[in-house]
């Protein structure tokens, strides 16, 4: 059965605050480094799922992202995926 390894991208949509971006923002300044006008912390999941073809598993990987990595109220996701 062939095996993939994906790459699930999650971020806080731009309309929703983000404070460890702001603090991490702030902290970055007071290291004296300037010039960063926005900075939004997000999460990335590496996951290796085995499958019998690409659609099955990115239909597995959408499930488990919508439903348990991410919160589709606040947050956007991507997803990339290769066998091999």
């Amino acid at each position: 059965m062939p095996l993939y390894i994906a790459t699930v991208n999650v971020a806080l949509r731009p309309s929703v605050l983000d404070p460890a971006g702001e603090a991490t923002k702030s902290a970055a300044l007071r290291l004296g480094i300037k010039g960063i006008n926005k900075l939004r912390i997000g999460k990335a999941i590496s996951i290796e799922i085995q499958a019998t073809k690409e659609e099955e598993a990115r239909s597995k990987l959408e499930l488990l992202t919508d439903r348990l990595l991410s919160n589709p109220v606040i947050e956007d996701w991507n997803l990339q995926i290769e066998e091999i």
